[in-house]
């Protein structure tokens, strides 16, 4: 395309008004909401670029997920639902920063080195949280997609898992599903009620649920579930909008300080889950009659589909390989069962879904979730295949078939595109009921070891570089060494520090045998970091 055609883009209304350097991480560009415009304008740009690029639909979704109400982020979705591609990530963040004046020759040279071929169509499918920021943000992305001549379509507000579902059913046809809300409410929801009736072991299993909301985009997408779900659960919901998104609430909320949310009902030993502000992750919790808080987190989740898919594939004498994904975040204690216990294989990656969805990949059945309730299932297409033909062979035995069409459906109720809080919670719901168990029978699998995290303030985060699947510090020098040495004063301790991807802070995990120790790990790691990297303020203490 010449220099000429390409004069349209340069648009004043949304000329860069941020001097500082915005990168685009895992979740894309995550910050204020107020100096994002010119970003969500160059990304409707460049999601036209990467459309044209795969022939096929791509993704926008404005949504700064657990974050404070007055942020706002944009991550682009590649066709088949995945994050985007790590090498267009470099791309996104250079044509973020680059001056006004070097908009039009940025635009050139991405189209010259990826070969686009411009007389290609452009889809952009387009998806909001419930920020007061969003539809100011919304606009500015649509203006960048039609400079460029791309078709919107825009769902308004969603959450982000359907954001992704809907991105995957438009590119396969509808062979995924169909490719509208109702479709995503559909597909799942009757995948789930088809499961309920063909399974009746549910005498310890109480169909209700308590659901914090986070005063997000979940609050609608949960009520309008609640009508195609009609009475085989009974979901109520709390901070439906009705408060500040993600303030004292939400799965991120619940998980870091492992207290219940504010503005929440709660009764003894009765099953709750929070979601965060785009419902991609949750969180079961429960009080007991001590009014003690017990929090079954991403770990729980992934044990309790990893224990009950073996028993599935047993049941029907498949020796497809199963795999748990996890990362440096995972409690011990869920580690040590999986691999010991259920003898099922675990690995560990670096922080981030993509990282974990790809290494989910290399599975037959691949179970991830971070410990912070983010995560999904991935089957690949010949264990599905081979399920339905197990299901309907009658030269297996009855429970054979059974198991098999049992694993089948469940598979409907999962979206495998992303972490999905809706799905995830239908998955364990599922789970829960085949096995006729509640939320006490779950926990009671395996002891978490009690664990903590801190963020330690410090003049520049990138001071602070790991390795080994973020488990190990390489930089400052000598920083590794005496967390080690912490660590060993300490039965079953553990403890590492990270980089946080948008703020000059250090973020720090530690878990201990007894809480008192917990306590004392914790504090003797975060002011190491405090100390060797540059630590701004007081020194770290616990609240």
């Amino acid at each position: 395309m010449e220099f000429l055609q390409l004069e349209n883009i340069f648009n004043t209304k949304y000329n860069k008004k941020y001097d500082g350097h915005i990168q685009y991480g895992t979740a894309g560009f995550r910050t204020r909401a107020d100096i994002l415009e010119h970003v969500l304008y160059r990304m409707g740009l460049l999601a036209v670029l990467r459309s044209k690029v795969n022939k096929a639909a791509i993704g926008l979704m404005i949504t700064a997920s657990h974050n404070v109400e007055t942020d706002n982020g944009v991550k682009l979705v590649d066709p088949v639902g995945e994050m985007l591609e790590t090498s267009w990530e470099s791309i996104a963040t250079s044509l973020a920063n680059v001056e006004d004046s070097n908009l039009i020759s940025k635009i050139e040279q991405i189209i010259k080195e990826q070969n686009i071929d411009m007389s290609i169509n452009a889809t952009v499918i387009i998806g909001r949280d419930t920020r007061e920021s969003s539809p100011t943000l919304l606009n500015a992305a649509i203006a960048g997609i039609q400079v460029l001549n791309g078709i919107v379509k825009d769902f308004g507000i969603v959450t982000t898992p359907q954001l992704h579902y809907l991105v995957v059913c438009t590119n396969t046809n509808g062979k995924y599903g169909d490719p509208t809300l109702h479709g995503y409410y559909t597909k799942l929801s009757k995948a789930f009620k088809r499961i309920k009736q063909n399974n009746a072991n549910n005498e310890r299993y109480v169909a209700e649920l308590s659901l914090d909301a986070a005063n997000g985009v979940g609050a609608i997408a949960a009520k309008e579930f609640q009508k195609y779900l009609e009475t085989t659960i009974i979901i109520r919901i709390y901070n439906d909008k009705n408060g500040k998104l993600n303030h004292m609430c939400g799965a991120d909320y619940v998980k870091v300080e492992q207290v219940p949310p504010i503005n929440f009902a709660l009764k003894a030993n009765v099953r709750c889950v929070s979601i965060d502000g785009d419902a991609d992750r949750v969180i079961y919790f429960y009080l007991d009659e001590n009014i003690k808080f017990h929090l079954l987190d991403g770990d729980r989740i992934a044990t309790l589909i990893a224990e009950y898919f073996k028993e599935l594939l047993e049941d029907i004498h498949l020796s497809f390989q199963l795999g748990v994904v996890q990362t440096a975040y995972a409690n011990g204690g869920s580690t040590n069962y999986i691999s010991n216990v259920l003898q099922v294989p675990v690995v560990c990656v670096s922080t981030g879904v993509k990282h974990l969805h790809n290494k989910a990949l290399e599975f037959d059945i691949g179970i991830y979730f971070e410990a912070n309730g983010h995560g999904t299932v991935l089957f690949k297409n010949t264990v599905i295949q081979t399920l339905k033909n197990a299901a309907e062979n009658l030269e297996l035995s009855t429970t054979e078939r059974a198991s098999a069409s049992r694993l089948a459906n469940i598979i409907d109720v999962i979206n495998q595109t992303v972490g999905d809080a809706l799905s995830d919670i239908l998955l364990v719901e599922t789970i829960l009921y085949a096995k006729g168990w509640n939320i006490i029978d779950w926990e009671r699998k395996y002891e978490d070891l009690p664990n903590k995290q801190l963020l330690v303030k410090v003049s520049n985060k990138n001071i602070i570089t790991t390795t080994d699947a973020e488990r190990r510090c390489v930089t400052p020098e000598g920083l590794q060494t005496e967390i080690d040495k912490a660590v060993s004063q300490y039965r079953k301790g553990r403890s590492f520090v990270r980089p946080s991807g948008t703020e000059d802070v250090v973020r720090v995990y530690a878990e201990c045998e007894s809480q008192s120790d917990l306590n004392k790990l914790i504090i003797d790691v975060a002011l190491l970091v405090y100390r060797y990297a540059g630590g701004v303020g007081p020194e770290p203490q616990l609240a």
